[in-house]
């Protein structure tokens, strides 16, 4: 089955270029859809130039920055209605490598959804302070203690779901957007039954530009963990 690689984008114009062309010098077999949010820094132009030369890179432009599940979502019904058996998540600033991109792959080959995870055997981050590298695993355990299921990485953004996992969870139905959008996802896979599988990455700072998160992300996702507890899912 075909695999499509989706990384929005909002300025992102210093990292795009490379890290398209490092995923399909580790992946030659998959196409990339950047979801761009207007970008003011031009990112879409240079997308735009390289997609003429190179025919496994597309791009959607959206009209707004409306958050990074919204963009998701958007990447996910573009992929589904093109037949792609595979839609992976990935940032586009280098946080997430290139190399690990195989290794999830493969073991989405078995299972309905592959989570890139950095708190397993094999895992790990580099180049963050101690007080993100708290938050972020707080943020799992958060996650991990009210929703029950045994997941070590529930805010991880690197992963691969089978496109018949989506459409059963249903798109429609994500509430979320920002950090928790990962973790009502996840939730959503393992609710409706399906086999989640943790495969170890390793997660770096990223190259260029500046962080998206903001202390109104994170209390989205510490509000929503509780909505999802007692949502119908």
């Amino acid at each position: 089955m075909k695999s499509l690689v989706i990384i929005p984008t909002y300025n992102e114009a210093d990292n795009i270029i490379p890290l398209v062309q490092e995923v399909f010098e580790y992946c030659p077999e998959v196409n990339v859809l950047v979801v761009d949010d207007s970008s003011p820094d031009g990112t879409a132009n240079l997308v735009e130039e390289l997609a003429q030369k190179e025919g496994r890179l597309f791009l959607l432009k959206r009209g707004k920055k409306s958050g990074l599940g919204r963009a998701y979502i958007a990447g996910f019904e573009w992929g589904i209605q093109r037949g792609y058996g595979f839609l992976v998540e990935m940032d586009a600033d280098f946080s997430h490598r290139p190399a690990d991109l195989k290794l999830l792959l493969l073991a989405a080959q078995d299972c309905d959804a592959a989570v890139g995870s950095r708190y397993i055997a094999g895992g790990g981050v580099e180049n963050w302070v101690w007080t993100r590298k708290a938050l972020s695993k707080a943020g799992s355990m958060y996650a991990r203690c009210i929703l029950g299921y045994p997941l070590s990485d529930w805010t991880g953004g690197f992963n691969v779901w089978r496109a018949e996992t989506l459409k059963v969870i249903g798109l429609e139905n994500i509430k979320s957007d920002g950090y928790s959008f990962q973790i009502e996802l996840k939730y959503r896979t393992l609710e409706k039954g399906f086999k989640l599988v943790e495969v170890p990455i390793l997660f770096l700072e990223r190259r260029e530009g500046q962080s998206k998160m903001s202390g109104r992300i994170v209390r989205e996702a510490l509000y929503r963990v509780w909505k999802m507890k007692f949502e119908k899912i």
